[in-house]
Protein backbone atom coordinates (compact mmCIF):
# COMPACT_ATOMS: atom_id res chain seq x y z
CA UNK A 1 0.00 0.00 0.00
CA UNK A 2 1.44 3.34 -1.03
CA UNK A 3 1.37 6.21 1.43
CA UNK A 4 -0.14 9.59 0.59
CA UNK A 5 3.36 11.07 0.20
CA UNK A 6 4.32 8.37 -2.30
CA UNK A 7 1.11 8.85 -4.29
CA UNK A 8 1.70 12.61 -4.32
CA UNK A 9 5.23 12.02 -5.58
CA UNK A 10 3.92 9.77 -8.39
CA UNK A 11 1.50 12.48 -9.53
CA UNK A 12 4.14 15.22 -9.26
CA UNK A 13 6.80 13.26 -11.13
CA UNK A 14 4.43 12.21 -13.93
CA UNK A 15 3.71 15.90 -14.53
CA UNK A 16 7.29 17.23 -14.23
CA UNK A 17 9.67 14.49 -15.33
CA UNK A 18 9.99 15.58 -18.97
CA UNK A 19 10.52 19.24 -18.11
CA UNK A 20 13.18 18.47 -15.50
CA UNK A 21 15.10 16.18 -17.84
CA UNK A 22 15.97 19.03 -20.24
CA UNK A 23 19.58 20.17 -19.99
CA UNK A 24 18.68 23.87 -20.19
CA UNK A 25 16.29 23.50 -17.24
CA UNK A 26 18.95 21.63 -15.26
CA UNK A 27 21.46 24.38 -15.99
CA UNK A 28 19.03 27.16 -15.13
CA UNK A 29 17.95 25.65 -11.82
CA UNK A 30 21.35 24.25 -10.79
CA UNK A 31 23.50 27.25 -11.73
CA UNK A 32 23.02 29.18 -8.47
CA UNK A 33 24.37 26.20 -6.52
CA UNK A 34 27.30 25.88 -8.94
CA UNK A 35 28.12 29.57 -8.57
CA UNK A 36 27.99 29.28 -4.79
CA UNK A 37 30.54 26.49 -5.12
CA UNK A 38 32.74 28.62 -7.40
CA UNK A 39 32.49 31.81 -5.33
CA UNK A 40 35.12 30.80 -2.70
CA UNK A 41 37.60 29.96 -5.45
CA UNK A 42 37.23 33.39 -7.03
CA UNK A 43 37.35 35.16 -3.66
CA UNK A 44 40.47 33.22 -2.69
CA UNK A 45 42.19 34.17 -5.94
CA UNK A 46 41.16 37.81 -5.89
CA UNK A 47 42.05 38.32 -2.23
CA UNK A 48 45.73 37.72 -2.98
CA UNK A 49 46.40 36.23 0.44
CA UNK A 50 49.15 34.02 -0.97
CA UNK A 51 51.48 36.42 -2.77
CA UNK A 52 53.63 33.77 -4.43
CA UNK A 53 50.64 31.90 -5.86
CA UNK A 54 49.21 35.16 -7.21
CA UNK A 55 52.51 36.05 -8.88
CA UNK A 56 52.84 32.62 -10.48
CA UNK A 57 49.18 32.62 -11.55
CA UNK A 58 49.45 36.03 -13.16
CA UNK A 59 52.76 35.21 -14.86
CA UNK A 60 51.64 31.92 -16.40
CA UNK A 61 48.09 32.83 -17.43
CA UNK A 62 45.68 35.69 -17.35
CA UNK A 63 42.97 35.97 -14.70
CA UNK A 64 40.47 35.52 -17.52
CA UNK A 65 41.57 31.89 -17.88
CA UNK A 66 40.89 31.28 -14.18
CA UNK A 67 37.48 32.91 -14.39
CA UNK A 68 36.57 30.82 -17.45
CA UNK A 69 37.75 27.68 -15.67
CA UNK A 70 35.76 28.48 -12.53
CA UNK A 71 32.62 29.21 -14.56
CA UNK A 72 33.11 25.95 -16.45
CA UNK A 73 33.33 24.11 -13.14
CA UNK A 74 30.16 25.84 -11.95
CA UNK A 75 28.25 24.91 -15.12
CA UNK A 76 29.46 21.31 -14.99
CA UNK A 77 28.56 21.00 -11.31
CA UNK A 78 25.11 22.49 -11.79
CA UNK A 79 24.20 20.17 -14.68
CA UNK A 80 25.74 17.12 -13.02
CA UNK A 81 23.97 17.80 -9.71
CA UNK A 82 20.53 18.32 -11.25
CA UNK A 83 20.93 15.32 -13.56
CA UNK A 84 21.86 13.15 -10.58
CA UNK A 85 18.78 14.40 -8.70
CA UNK A 86 16.65 13.63 -11.76
CA UNK A 87 18.04 10.09 -11.93
CA UNK A 88 17.31 9.53 -8.25
CA UNK A 89 13.75 10.80 -8.62
CA UNK A 90 13.23 8.71 -11.75
CA UNK A 91 14.45 5.59 -9.97
CA UNK A 92 12.13 6.28 -7.04
CA UNK A 93 9.25 6.87 -9.47
CA UNK A 94 9.86 3.60 -11.30
CA UNK A 95 10.06 1.66 -8.04
CA UNK A 96 6.84 3.19 -6.73
CA UNK A 97 5.12 2.64 -10.08
CA UNK A 98 6.14 -1.02 -10.01
CA UNK A 99 4.83 -1.36 -6.46
CA UNK A 100 1.57 0.27 -7.48
CA UNK A 101 1.23 -2.02 -10.50
CA UNK A 102 1.92 -5.10 -8.33
CA UNK A 103 -0.79 -3.99 -5.90
CA UNK A 104 -3.24 -3.48 -8.75
CA UNK A 105 -2.56 -6.99 -10.04
CA UNK A 106 -3.08 -8.50 -6.57
CA UNK A 107 -6.39 -6.74 -6.07
CA UNK A 108 -7.76 -7.86 -9.45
Amino acid sequence: MLSKEEKDFLVYWEQNRDRQKKTFYQLLIGLPLGLILALPIIINYLSGWHKRATMVGNAQSSPLVLIIAVLSIAVFFSIFHKRHRWDMNEQRYLELKQTQDDEDVKTN
